[in-house]
């Protein structure tokens, strides 16, 4: 996101309508991928790595992309600060349980994206190498995703920043230039941490997918205020990052051979993947990557102030957005990005993408229905247009069940009551990728 303010957000605001299937657009070309099949429902997919099916390269990325939206984000979560376990509830409250992912499989979700952290759960720093309970805890929510026959993105997030801040600036509050050696020495921590992981993955079929960063040089006070053209700047390092993770995992072996990967845009950001600096990894897999970019646009509807209508039905001479307005700049952005880079071969993760429900009881000259049409709108929006633009789109959901006034929250699921919160912006998922028709 554009901070980390909304992800921790819930540390401060800690304490319905049924879920319906979602209908999937174009069901015809929603088979699952017949290169390797099993029957999970009686064993775990740990206890059963030895005999795992192995994953071909008889589908590609495309193959599997078009099987995975809608997506949901388990955020705030495995990502969060502090050490130990306990982080799972640092900046949430709820435990992840197979029955919330039973819940988000009913809701209609093809897929879930763990954000995750690894370095700072570093049992031996000096080695790097990952404490044991932390990758077995990983390995169990996982789990509870590929028990439902769901596909899994996991990822090195935020992760104190050791790589998607400091690994582009020696600073965290300015930026300084980086020089050879410190990239250097992030590369080879990069190496060792996606190497255990691998591992530890190693077995798993199709179902798993691996993403090496979150936002890279995303941080808007140390990068954007102090750099006219990071993308131009910072993608060459960016290159070097992408290809080490892609490199690290293939050399592990085994279905990692041919597990599809994804990388990151520059900032994370769907205009920084157009920028020339920037160059997707050479691999030994062919069809076998995806490119990440998040979307939170425009900002101050999803994430910022004062904006709190959006679309072509929900214009307002107050409080509507100022830029990327409606639906139809939506879809203009979307199709560049198809030809640049779905159209030839390469699907896209939307990795994240929410915006801020709002309670507006407070706002004397506001609308309520308005706002919450103008949520669904836009949840709709993203639900029709990336899919139909060769992207899958992951809502990201933090678990914060509560509207905290005008501030709002990026919260669809009550994990903990297992209910839709959000139904607007449920509505919207649910319509829009009904109203899907993938293209290849």
């Amino acid at each position: 996101m554009k901070t980390n303010i909304l992800k921790k957000l819930s540390v401060v605001l800690l304490f319905a309508m049924s879920p319906a299937l979602f209908a999937c657009g174009d069901d015809d070309k929603k088979d699952e991928p017949t290169a390797s099949t099993t029957d999970t429902t009686s064993v775990t997919p740990s206890e059963q790595q030895s005999d795992a099916p192995k994953i071909t390269t008889t589908f590609t990325a495309m193959d599997i992309a078009k099987n995975m939206y809608p997506g949901w984000n388990l955020g705030n979560t495995l990502e969060a600060s502090g050490t130990g376990l306990n982080c799972e509830t640092e900046w949430q409250s709820t435990v992840t349980t197979q029955e919330i992912i039973d819940f988000v499989k009913t809701s209609g979700f093809k897929s879930v994206r763990i954000p995750c952290s690894w370095y700072i759960h570093l049992s031996d720093a000096n080695s790097i190498t990952i404490d044991k309970e932390w990758i077995n805890r990983v390995k169990e929510v996982v789990d509870y995703c590929i028990n439902d026959g769901l596909y899994v993105l996991l990822n090195d997030h935020y992760d104190s920043g050791w790589l998607e801040v400091l690994g582009y600036s020696n600073s965290t509050s300015t930026y300084s230039e980086v020089g050879e050696s410190l990239i250097n020495a992030k590369i080879n921590v990069l190496k060792k941490i996606w190497t255990q992981i691998a591992n530890e993955f190693k077995n798993y079929d199709e179902h798993l997918i691996f993403a090496g960063q979150n936002e890279p040089f995303q941080n808007y006070d140390v990068f954007d205020k102090n750099l006219s053209n990071k993308a131009t700047t910072l993608s060459p390092i960016l290159n070097r990052y992408n290809q080490a993770f892609v490199d690290a995992v293939r050399a592990t072996g085994g279905n990692n051979a041919n597990r599809i990967l994804t990388v990151q845009a520059p900032g994370a950001d769907m205009w920084g993947a157009q920028n020339t600096a920037f160059v997707l990894p050479t691999d030994t897999r062919e069809n076998g990557l995806m490119l990440e970019f998040h979307y939170y646009n425009p900002w101050n509807f999803a994430g910022g102030s004062g904006e709190y209508y959006w679309g072509a039905d929900n214009k307002a001479d107050k409080y509507y957005v100022t830029y990327a307005t409606d639906e139809s700049y939506v879809k203009s952005e979307f199709a560049n990005m198809k030809t640049k880079y779905a159209d030839k071969g390469i699907p896209m993760l939307i990795g994240e993408y929410g915006a801020n429900w709002r309670d507006l009881s407070g706002v004397s000259d506001a609308d309520q229905d308005k706002h919450d049409a103008s949520i669904k709108a836009w949840f709709k929006a993203i639900s029709q247009y990336g899919p139909e633009s060769g992207m899958i789109p992951m809502v990201w959901d933090i678990n914060s069940p509560n509207q905290n006034g005008t501030i709002g929250t990026m919260t669809v699921i009550d994990r903990a009551n297992l209910k839709i919160f959000c139904k607007p912006a449920f509505e919207g998922i649910t319509e829009g990728t009904a109203a899907a028709s993938w293209p290849y």
